[in-house]
C-alpha cells in the first residue's frame, strides 16, 4: 500500500498561488469525486480494482491532497497528482512543483501528524487546524474516498494531536491570527474604544476576531455578510449591526477597521471603493486586514496611502512573537509524533501481503472456513442417516483436528535433520503451549 501527500501551504507558496488552490468547504467533495475519476484513468488503474484513496484540506495557510493506493507507486502517482493539481489550478506543473511539497508513506504520515499537532502552522500550537482537519476527513468519509489506510493515517493524528496537547506546553502563550489583527490596530489607533470596526464574512475566523475585538469594547461593530440570516445570528451575539454585503461600498467610509475573511472566489472590496471612502473620510486612515485566501481585498489598496492593509502572509511576524517560549515544548511533540510514525507504519507494513501477516491471516481464515464446511456438511450426512449424535461429533472433532495436524505432520517427516528440528520447535511453539 503507497500513501503520498502533496501540497501547498504558507511558508512553502505566496499568497496568490495558494488562493488558486483554495476550495470552500462544499467544494470538496465534488473536487474529491474529480480527482479519484482523472487520477484513476491517468494512471490506468483497472476498473475492477478499488479505487483511489483521496482527502483533501484546504484552509488559509495550505491546501494538501492525500492519497493511498495498493495499485501503483508512491513516486509514479505523486507525478501524476501534481501534474493533476497543476492543470486544476491554471499554472504550469513546474511552477507547482517549485512551491509544493510532495511526500511519501512514513514521511506523509509525520507530517499529517505535525499538522494535526499545530507544529506546521504559521502559529505554533494553534487548535483551529485540527478542527479543519476532521472537517475535511467527514467530507472525505461522506463522499466515499476514504479507505481503511487513509481512515487510520487521520484517525492516528487526531489521537497523536490530542496527545501532544495533553502533554506538552505547544499550545501555551500562542498568539492567534484574531489576537494579532487587535495587536496591530493598537499600534494604529491609540484608544480601540473610539472605533468603529466592521467585519465582512460570518465564518469561524470572523467570529474569533469578532470576539478578540469585542473584548475592546469598540465605539461600535457592524458585520456584513452574503447570507443577511447568518450575519444576524454572529451580530446578535456581540451587540453589533448587520448589514448587506451589497451596501458594503456605500457604507465603507463610515468604519475605521475593516477584517474581511469570505470564501468569495473574487475580490469583494475593490480599489475604486476603498479610494471613495477615503475621499468621505477626507484621508482618516483606515486600518484592513484580509484573512482571505483568495483576496478580499484587491492587492492595489495596499498601495494607497492612508490604508493599513495586512495579509495573513503579514500577519505571520506578530503571530511568531513568543514562540521561542514554546519551543521547548517542540521537542516533547515531536517524540510522540515520532512514536504515532512508527505505529502506524507497523499497521501498514502488517497490511503488506510482501511484508506483512493480514494477507496470511486471511488465508487461513478461508482455509478453516472450509474445513469446517467439509466437515459439518459430512456431520449433517451422518445424522440424516440417524447415527448417534456423539459419534457424529466425535467424528466431527476428530475430522477438524486431523485436518488441522496434517501439514504439521507432513513437516516433521520431511527434510533432513535440521529442518526437521526447526519445524518441531515451531510445533511445539504452535500447539503445545501451556494455557495461562
Amino acid at each position: 500500500m503507497a500513501v503520498w501527500a502533496l501540497g501547498i501551504n504558507h511558508t512553502t507558496a505566496p499568497l496568490d498561488l495558494r488562493g488558486r488552490f483554495a476550495f470552500a468547504i462544499d467544494q470538496i467533495e465534488p473536487t474529491l469525486h474529480r480527482m479519484r475519476s482523472d487520477l484513476g484513468r491517468s494512471l490506468a488503474l483497472p476498473s475492477d480494482q478499488a479505487p483511489l484513496e483521496a482527502a483533501l484540506i484546504s484552509t488559509c495557510n495550505r491546501t494538501e491532497i492525500y492519497i493511498a493506493s495498493a495499485e501503483v507507486t508512491s513516486t509514479i502517482s505523486s507525478n501524476a497528482t501534481l501534474e493533476w493539481m497543476a492543470q486544476l489550478g491554471g499554472v504550469s506543473p513546474a511552477a507547482l512543483r517549485a512551491h509544493s511539497y510532495t511526500l511519501q508513506d512514513g514521511l506523509a504520515a509525520r507530517h499529517a501528524f505535525r499538522v494535526a499537532s499545530g507544529l506546521d502552522s504559521m502559529v505554533l500550537g494553534e487548535p483551529q487546524i485540527l478542527g479543519q482537519m476532521k472537517d475535511a476527513v467527514r467530507v472525505a468519509g461522506d463522499a466515499g474516498a476514504l479507505g481503511a489506510t487513509l481512515n487510520q493515517l487521520f484517525q492516528r493524528s487526531f489521537s497523536v494531536a490530542k496527545e501532544v496537547r495533553s502533554n506538552t506546553e505547544i499550545g501555551a502563550h500562542s498568539i492567534s491570527m484574531a489576537a494579532a489583527a487587535v495587536r496591530l490596530a493598537g499600534q494604529l489607533f491609540e484608544d480601540l474604544s473610539k472605533i468603529k470596526v466592521l467585519f465582512v464574512g460570518a465564518g469561524e475566523m470572523i467570529e474569533l476576531c469578532a470576539t478578540h475585538f469585542a473584548a475592546k469594547q469598540p465605539k461600535s461593530i457592524a458585520i456584513a455578510n452574503r447570507t443577511l440570516e447568518r450575519g444576524e445570528k454572529l451580530a446578535s451575539r456581540f451587540g453589533a449591526e448587520s448589514i448587506r454585503l451589497a451596501d458594503l461600498p456605500s457604507r465603507l467610509h463610515e468604519f475605521d477597521a475593516v477584517i474581511s475573511c469570505t470564501a468569495s472566489t473574487l475580490p469583494i472590496i475593490g480599489l475604486g471603493a476603498v479610494e471613495r471612502a477615503l475621499k468621505l473620510r477626507k484621508h482618516r486612515p483606515i486600518f484592513m486586514v484580509d484573512l482571505a485566501v483568495p483576496r478580499d481585498i484587491e492587492l492595489e489598496v495596499k498601495a494607497l496611502q492612508d490604508v493599513y492593509l495586512y495579509t495573513v502572509d503579514d500577519l505571520a511576524g506578530v503571530v511568531q512573537t513568543g514562540q521561542a517560549n514554546r519551543q521547548a515544548a517542540v521537542a516533547e511533540a515531536e517524540t510522540i509524533i515520532d512514536a504515532g510514525v512508527q505505529s502506524f507504519m507497523h499497521w501498514l507494513d502488517q497490511r503488506n501481503p510482501a511484508t506483512g501477516s493480514v494477507s496470511l491471516i486471511q488465508q487461513l481464515n478461508a482455509q478453516t472456513d472450509d474445513w469446517r464446511e467439509a466437515e459439518l456438511a459430512r456431520a449433517r450426512k451422518l445424522l440424516a442417516k440417524g447415527e448417534p449424535i456423539d459419534a457424529v461429533l466425535e467424528a466431527l472433532a476428530k475430522g477438524l483436528t486431523q485436518k488441522m495436524l496434517h501439514g504439521a505432520y507432513a513437516e516433521l517427516h520431511a527434510g533432513d535433520a535440521t529442518a526437521r528440528e526447526h519445524t518441531a520447535q515451531v510445533v511445539q511453539k504452535l500447539f503445545l503451549r501451556k494455557e495461562r
